[in-house]
């Protein structure tokens, strides 16, 4: 089975290469759609294939999507935007023999951030590679999707998002616009809203729509929770009984999560009750990460409770229990800034 990388790329010059290194002698056909480009972004593409296109941009990447998968001829499709890397190669080529008709889809880690060491700090999970002629379509204008069904492989090969450029208000422009034109938001579309406007300042428009998509019941639990999670993030700085409020909320769609456990731990170091942050920060090494498609702070699932931990602990008097959540912390991120911090701390307290 063959598979067609399909891409849409805007100005990309910094990251396309790099991209298209990490994958080109593992995929059998490279389909670069650009959709106004004014920087070296088609010259570089022009270097790995011969099949560049040109798209009118809509506002709509759901739209650009759809027409790049349009242009596929090998029995799989898989999807990278232009500041991804696929690093493990060998064990991509070992993944592309078990594609044998039957698998509708495949999903594969997507390796969102990374701590000093390189070490993941958020990822979650995205339908990577599908079925052709499965016909499956992206959905949405801003944040899409891919509607699929059918027989899955979960892979544990990670895609790495290496972003160069910030965050634009690109994306809330989209959103503004559709409501300027009166076009109807989806449920989804709401959250997604919201995100926006939270990632370009505007907390309190954030809140009002976080909230509306909470009441209307019915969204996908991960991003019920995600939204629970920013609301507590909006409300740190405004109200701080309905930032608690927000973190507890997590729970009623899920077992408890350590994002939630690590924030609601940070309430009550700032309250100086340093015994309820320890009861929330131990509860999540009893905690089982979900098997989730969503959003997950490794960090929170990792070192940073212990980093947590050392500090509550020194402050209580428990040395010995402090620096020994310095040490697990130590293992797992021995260059984060605090286990550095703390290093030095330790050498002075214990000599």
């Amino acid at each position: 089975m063959e598979i067609s990388l399909c891409m849409i790329v805007r100005d990309e010059e910094d990251v396309l290469e790099r991209c298209l290194l990490s994958v080109c002698d593992v995929v059998d056909e490279i389909i670069i759609v650009d959709t106004g480009s004014i920087d070296r972004t088609t010259e570089i593409a022009k270097k790995f294939t011969d099949n560049l296109f040109h798209y009118e941009w809509v506002d709509d990447f759901a739209a650009a999507r759809n027409y790049s998968f349009s242009l596929a001829t090998k029995e799989y499709i898989m999807w990278l935007d232009a500041d991804d890397v696929l690093e493990d190669k060998e064990s991509f080529l070992t993944l592309k023999k078990q594609l044998d008709g039957k698998i509708n889809r495949v999903s594969m880690p997507y390796h969102l951030s990374f701590n000093e060491n390189g070490q993941v700090t958020h990822s979650l999970k995205r339908n990577r590679i599908v079925k052709n002629d499965a016909r499956f379509q992206w959905s949405g204008k801003v944040h899409e999707f891919l509607i699929v069904y059918g027989e899955a492989l979960e892979s544990d090969i990670p895609i790495l998002h290496k972003k160069i450029k910030p965050h634009s208000s690109r994306n809330l422009k989209i959103y503004l616009k559709m409501i300027e034109s009166k076009i109807p938001f989806t449920h989804r579309d709401t959250f997604y809203f919201a995100n926006e406007l939270m990632y370009n300042g505007r907390t309190e428009e954030a809140i009002k729509y976080y909230e509306s998509f909470l009441l209307e019941k019915g969204g996908w639990i991960e991003d019920n929770i995600t939204a629970c999670l920013h609301l507590s993030h909006c409300y740190k700085e405004l109200d701080q009984e309905r930032r608690l409020h927000y973190l507890f909320q997590t729970f009623e769609y899920d077992t408890p999560r350590a994002e939630a456990c690590c924030e609601i731990a940070r309430y009550f170091i700032e309250q100086s009750q340093l015994p309820l942050a320890i009861f929330w920060l131990e509860l999540i090494f009893s905690l089982k990460k979900p098997k989730t498609m969503g959003f997950v702070n490794e960090s929170s699932w990792t070192y940073v409770p212990h980093i947590e931990l050392c500090y509550c602990y020194d402050q209580l008097g428990q040395l010995d229990k402090s620096y020994a959540h310095h040490i697990k912390a130590r293992e797992i991120a021995p260059d984060h800034p605090s286990v550095l911090f703390n290093e030095e701390y330790f050498k002075k307290r214990l000599d």
